[in-house]
């Protein structure tokens, strides 16, 4: 496992935003069993203390994503108390934000955090990573919703739509400056039963990935140098989802109207295009 990227050895710091539960704790408790030294920024006091208390050796810090000056005090912190950063995690997030004419305070809070938070991770900590000569990972978490686009909450798919075209874009600035020593990766979690889906249902749907079978999926995706760490759930098989991303794309190339995959013209099409 120690193999996995040169940036995940014993000794090295690994910082996870959002990582008192869900996706980016089940990432932490991997990582500290490799060795690493770990940071945890959340918002929740209460879950901090508890991951605390699993992670004893962790470093917890109270941020807020969305605000810069909390990101880089977090940033701050790490550096004095753990020292430079090889691993960073930008994981936080939020859902609930609403369609294109609804809930403007939501639409605040969630590109805040889920876009916003994610710039503000890679540019208070990565600057100082290509400034080294150390080996660094970046790891900024997407979702499916900013690549398929269902309809519901369109201010999480696009949150998610810019945190896939920054990591994209991150990915490719590094490469140009650092080469392959630090590189960037886009995770994209299936129906995972996370902290926000917790909201929605008291116990684990039978469709839902755990956090644990995502946190792995991205660490053996980075083991094999992949960018998009693409996860499946227990629902949905790879080839569905191909098929899904490929139909969305389509749309465009076949001038279909926008989000034809509900689209009741296109109902009969889609689904013998799934079949096919």
């Amino acid at each position: 496992m120690t193999s996995i990227h040169p940036a995940i050895a014993p000794g090295n710091v690994a910082v996870i935003t959002g990582g008192a539960n869900g996706i980016g704790f089940a990432v932490a408790r991997r990582l500290a069993a490799l060795g690493m030294k770990i940071a945890i920024a959340d918002r929740d006091a209460a879950q901090l203390a508890l991951a605390a208390v699993e992670l004893d050796d962790a470093l917890t810090v109270e941020t807020d994503m969305a605000d810069l000056a909390s990101v880089q005090h977090l940033a701050r912190c790490v550096a004095d108390r753990l020292g430079p950063v090889s691993v960073l995690m930008n994981n936080a997030g939020h859902g609930g934000g609403g369609d294109a004419l609804s809930n403007p305070e939501g639409w605040a809070r969630v590109l805040g955090t889920n876009l916003f938070g994610v710039l503000h991770g890679v540019q208070s900590f990565v600057p100082a990573m290509v400034e080294s000569d150390r080996p660094g990972l970046v790891i900024n978490t997407g979702s499916k919703q900013g690549i398929t686009q269902p309809p519901g909450d369109t201010a999480y798919n696009v949150s998610k739509s810019g945190v896939k075209a920054l990591t994209e874009g991150l990915a490719h600035t590094l490469r140009e400056k650092t080469g392959d020593r630090i590189t960037a990766h886009l995770l994209i979690p299936g129906f995972t039963y996370t902290g926000i889906m917790r909201k929605h249902f008291a116990e684990q749907p039978a469709a839902a990935w755990t956090p644990d079978q995502v946190a792995e999926t991205a660490l053996e995706g980075i083991g094999r140098g992949a960018f998009y760490l693409w996860c499946l759930d227990n629902e949905t098989s790879r080839e569905q989802d191909e098929k899904r991303v490929l139909w969305h794309a389509q749309d465009m190339i076949e001038d279909r109207p926008a989000l034809s995959r509900w689209h009741p013209d296109y109902k009969d099409a889609f689904a013998d295009f799934m079949k096919g």
